[in-house]
């Protein structure tokens, strides 16, 4: 039997074949002072509008690490520069919607960051309809589930969270 992209399917063993699926990966920074957080509401994106998320965030780009990515995401979306010694690892997370399509499979790098050259902007106005700070204990009510619980980590540990949103698999 040949998988729909021409491959056979892999054995999970004892006989069941397993699905191949691809991860999809993001770099997400929330930029923090005195207990409270950059957020940004987003909009015209096709994702997540009308919520607010991550001052910056963004899927990697072949070839790419994750602090790569961020410290490219506070340039391209807040205008900042930032070394990557600044980023501070928060959490991973692994998420899905529960489904098995494979474009929702996905694992995210969050990381924190006290300290930039710049002053946080809309660099993309297309895609952001504003910019804010909000308390890390009073946060806006529309944020996406996932982002929520990286901000709850982030409040509330001082160290890197492995995390997992969606999974509904009994935990062995």
């Amino acid at each position: 039997m040949r998988g729909s992209a021409g491959r056979r399917p892999l054995s999970g063993g004892y006989g069941r074949p397993v699905t191949r699926y691809s991860l999809i990966p993001a770099a997400y920074v929330y930029m923090v002072r005195d207990g409270r957080v950059l957020l940004q509401l987003r909009r015209n994106t096709g994702y997540m509008d009308g919520f607010w998320t991550a001052g910056a965030a963004g899927h990697l780009e072949p070839g790419e690490t994750a602090v790569q990515a961020a410290t490219r995401e506070l340039s391209e979306e807040l205008g900042l520069s930032v070394s990557a010694s600044e980023l501070v690892p928060s959490a991973v997370m692994q998420r899905t919607d529960g489904t098995s399509n494979p474009r929702e499979q996905r694992v995210d790098w969050f990381f924190a960051c006290a300290s930039w050259s710049g002053e946080p902007s809309i660099m993309e106005p297309e895609k952001c309809a504003e910019l804010r700070w909000f308390d890390l204990t009073d946060l806006p009510p529309q944020i996406p589930a996932y982002e929520r619980a990286a901000l709850v980590w982030l409040r509330e540990n001082d160290s890197v969270g492995l995390l997992d949103v969606g999974f509904s698999l009994p935990r062995t």
